[in-house]
């Protein structure tokens, strides 16, 4: 049998407090990225409690990565990485607007081109027929986050390329603008070294670990609509996915 540990009323009532008073004070701006936290020892006397009710507060704050540890030196406050859930199907715009972030898409090339074997087959085209390629840099708070490379048929291309791409999100100009409904996307995830272009583009060195997402997104009927590479810094953005057992 699992024991649960059973704790006082107080004690969860103050080390609920003592969690959410520090945590407002981290996203209120009052303790600022990399500033050092109240010690155990000050903690403890400021809110009279046992050490094991701080320690529990901080660990939590620890687990939402909202603050590290540094051993011997007590703790400090995370820079926060913006994220974007990967079980809903938003643009990247979309998703950052409601977590308050500034979003800037700098347009790198639009190209048309005859498509691979890999891009005619997830489009379910004829080999080498013509697409749209779209290379675009996401800006997030004035950092590059990712380079998106973009797939689509070359008559939905033309009509993208008249499009504030810089500003627009293109799922919402398909939904929205063309009056496509939007279905599902199925993504594969791994990790690569960044080349010398994407490097650059990124403002990481060349060689650097980084996230390639790919994602292919279809209508809500089921036709593949648009293949998409996602090149994606690391250290300064997220991706989270919550999955349920069974």
């Amino acid at each position: 049998m699992l024991n649960v540990p059973q704790f006082p009323h107080g004690h969860v009532s103050l080390y609920s407090r003592i969690r959410d008073e520090l945590r407002h004070g981290i996203v209120s701006g009052r303790y600022l990225p990399h500033d050092r936290m109240p010690s155990e020892s000050q903690l403890m006397q400021q809110y009279s409690v046992s050490r094991i009710t701080v320690r529990q507060a901080l660990g939590d704050l620890e687990k939402e990565q909202l603050i590290f540890k540094v051993p011997g030196k007590g703790s400090y406050v995370s820079r926060p990485k913006p994220f974007q859930e990967l079980g809903r199907l938003q643009g990247f715009a979309e998703a950052m607007a409601t977590q308050g972030h500034e979003t800037y898409n700098h347009v790198v090339s639009i190209a048309t081109l005859a498509a691979s074997d890999v891009v005619a087959t997830r489009l379910q085209l004829a080999p080498a027929e013509p697409v749209c390629e779209l290379r675009r840099v996401r800006y997030l708070n004035r950092e590059p986050v990712s380079l998106d490379v973009t797939y689509v048929h070359s008559r939905i291309g033309t009509l993208l390329a008249r499009e504030d791409l810089a500003s627009r999100d293109i799922f919402l100009i398909l939904e929205n603008d063309y009056g496509i409904a939007l279905g599902h996307a199925d993504l594969a995830i791994d990790a690569v070294l960044a080349d010398a272009a994407t490097a650059a583009l990124l403002q990481v060195d060349t060689g650097a670990p980084i996230l390639r997402i790919e994602r292919l997104t279809h209508t809500h009927d089921g036709q593949p609509l648009d293949f998409e590479y996602l090149y994606c810094r690391a250290d300064n953005f997220q991706y989270r996915l919550r999955i349920a057992r069974g």
